[in-house]
């Protein structure tokens, strides 16, 4: 039988714990969060909400901006200065995607590299690729530590990254590649998927692409993990067909209740972990 990797339940142990430590740290070290949504998309609106409901359950400082939909480029970049200089701010997240005539990747970087718990700039996306200290992307993060908790070995493993996206695929690769992982990445133009897929331990589908992969890419024995999500009349649904994978993997993410509850977790991780470097740049500067 095939076992069903309870995301859900990791994610709530790694908040869990994240609350202890923000407890413990005292009142003059609250992190806080600070969400920035440019308009009206109900799909973001639940995102920032989910997010912000989980800052203020981990004993988190809660600061939020919703701008509207015609907010110009200076607008959300004003917005984001203000924030990147408050000190009571730990960590500034630019909800995406943005309405179309503006630039994300412009207004991400000006997001400070120590307040990025997106780990989307291109300086935090830089320390990842050279292996320094930084605050990593959330997903990509979230599934390393879904292994970790299985107790899947990742040094020496051969992991199938199917995706190369700037959001998992590109910084997952990075993450891996450093944990001492084989690593072989799939993508739009690979010709013959189940050719990358199948002899690897660990595969991993971030594409978009609903029910892509099945049981012709998987071997018997390999732990598969779901990145996707897609709403249907059904309700969701990711990038594998997952019961066409019962009794062939040895272990399989559900979606919902897999990767997704990790992203949250995770970013409060880099929420808590932003707060507690600075307070030790503050402490080098006394």
């Amino acid at each position: 039988m095939t076992t069903t990797i309870d995301g859900t339940g990791i994610a709530r142990r790694i908040r869990a714990q994240v609350a202890e430590e923000v407890s413990a740290a005292g009142a003059g070290t609250v992190p806080g969060l600070a969400t920035v949504l440019v308009g009206d998309d109900p799909a973001s609106a639940v995102y920032v909400a989910a997010k912000r409901r989980a800052v203020r359950e981990a004993g988190m400082r809660d600061f939020h901006r919703h701008l509207p939909s015609h907010a110009t480029r200076d607008d959300v970049a004003a917005v984001i200065d203000e924030l990147a200089a408050d000190p009571r701010v730990s960590g500034v997240l630019l909800q995406l995607p943005l309405p179309g005539h503006l630039d994300a990747a412009t207004l991400i970087d000006r997001i400070p590299v120590t307040k990025d718990v997106d780990g989307l700039t291109t300086a935090s996306l830089g320390r990842l690729a050279r292996g320094e200290r930084g605050l990593r992307p959330c997903t990509p993060s979230g599934v390393v530590e879904l292994l970790d908790a299985e107790g899947i070995a990742l040094k020496g493993a051969h992991v199938a990254v199917v995706g190369w996206g700037e959001l998992v695929g590109k910084p997952l690769t990075q993450l891996l590649l450093r944990r001492g992982a084989t690593v072989s990445v799939a993508h739009e133009h690979t010709a013959e998927l189940a050719a990358v897929t199948r002899p690897a331990d660990i595969v991993v589908v971030a594409t978009g692409v609903r029910g892509l992969v099945g049981p012709e890419h998987v071997r018997p024995g390999a732990v598969v993990i779901d990145v996707g999500i897609h709403r249907t009349g059904s309700g969701l649904t990711g990038d594998v067909r997952s019961a066409e994978l019962d009794g062939i993997a040895d272990r399989i993410t559900p979606v919902p209740g897999g990767v997704g509850p990790m992203t949250i977790a995770m970013l409060l991780v880099n929420t808590l972990r932003a707060a507690q470097w600075a307070a030790e740049r503050r402490t080098v500067a006394v």
